[in-house]
């Protein structure tokens, strides 16, 4: 249930003072701000009531010995991808453990994919090379949404069941489950989050700018549309500018233009640990300084910039987690059929990590690096 939104009078006589606003005009600014914060609380304990992000092995589940799962991902470079690695090899090995596999009746698995997410054609290459070799399981993180269904036919075709993680596919009906982020959540906390900032600190709304990864990635889209819709909610805010980096030849001069077309730009938000990290990485005069910026994943160089005031925060997600549960969902699916149920969608909820929790942990496994 909703709270009554209770603004601090202390916070509230700063704001007035600080705005030269007057009372009622800083209450409804700030009202949805501070009324969204308290359902927070809420949320994280509904969070707790939800399947545990490490499911258990359930060894009563009668899994098809010798399984080989196929794990085509968008990329296998940076530390997302290596963290979903790592959770998908300790699951493997938890299984073997579990059930007492060994030798030829251990379950393994392949991990591939290019070393750079907007490489579409090659995902295509390499998911066709696999599909050849007959795995048990597909797992597939889709670089573009659309361009897939040839190969998803062809595994449906030779009865090789496929999940999805990270980023599905336009065909939901062609994948047996996905696992990743709620990324419309992502997408509604960093514009929270940007809105609260450019009310508090600086005393304004103003004009905000999306850089983002591909257009035609699932998460990305999700991420966007979150943000963009929430964003609505402070008709003081105005996007000036979506950048996507599959539209752009130079993803870094395209959001140089940004910042040289709006100089009085009050914030950005980068939606994935690439383009925070271009942008981390630009040139920008002292005038950029005061230009807020909010990203995703809590990357080795995105914790430096919350740490050194570069950056506001993160939206930060569960590699780790969406790995091991991608592949336990997938092997549940060489069980017999109709002997288990396998939940459809599962969606982790992301994190903010800024300066005030950076440190805290309880929320280490939101850091890819530490």
């Amino acid at each position: 249930m909703k709270k009554v939104a209770v603004i601090p009078a202390v916070v509230l006589a700063a704001l007035c003072t600080f705005t030269g606003c007057k009372k009622e005009e800083v209450e409804k600014v700030i009202a949805p701000l501070v009324s969204d914060g308290q359902t927070t609380e809420s949320t994280e304990e509904a969070q707790e009531e939800k399947d545990p992000l490490i499911p258990e092995i359930d060894t009563s589940v009668e899994l098809q010995a010798g399984s080989r799962v196929a794990v085509v991902s968008k990329s296998t470079s940076g530390e997302f991808w290596g963290l979903v690695k790592k959770g998908m090899e300790q699951a493997i090995a938890d299984v073997n453990e579990a059930y007492g596999f060994k030798k030829e009746d251990q379950v393994t698995m392949t991990f591939e994919g290019a070393s750079d997410e907007k490489d579409v054609e090659s995902q295509v290459n390499t998911i066709d090379a696999v599909i050849a070799e007959n795995p048990d399981v597909l797992c597939v993180s889709a670089s573009d949404m659309d361009s897939l269904q040839a190969q998803l036919e062809a595994a449906k075709e030779n009865g090789i069941p496929v999940v999805a993680f990270d980023s599905s596919v336009s065909d939901s009906k062609m994948v047996r489950a996905f696992r990743g982020t709620d990324n419309k959540r992502v997408g509604e906390i960093a514009a929270y989050r940007l809105a609260y900032r450019l009310a508090t600190a600086i005393g304004k709304m103003g004009k905000v700018a999306v850089f983002s990864a591909q257009e035609k990635t699932q998460s990305i889209q999700e991420r966007v549309s979150g943000f963009t819709n929430y964003i609505t909610n402070y008709p003081d805010i105005e996007v000036v500018e979506i950048v996507y980096q599959d539209q752009v030849d130079d993803m870094t001069a395209a959001m140089q233009e940004v910042l040289d077309k709006y100089p009085q730009l009050d914030g950005v938000f980068c939606d994935n640990a690439d383009i925070a990290d271009l942008y981390l990485d630009m040139k920008k005069d002292e005038t950029k300084d005061s230009i807020v910026m909010v990203g995703v994943d809590a990357t080795a160089k995105q914790q430096e910039a919350i740490r050194n005031a570069k950056e506001v925060g993160v939206v930060s997600q569960q590699p780790y987690a969406m790995g091991y549960q991608t592949i336990w969902t997938a092997l549940l699916t060489t069980a017999p059929k109709k002997s288990v149920e396998i939940k459809r969608n599962v969606r982790i909820d992301p994190a903010w990590i800024d300066s005030s929790n950076i440190d805290d942990p309880t929320y280490s496994s939101y850091l890819y690096a530490n």
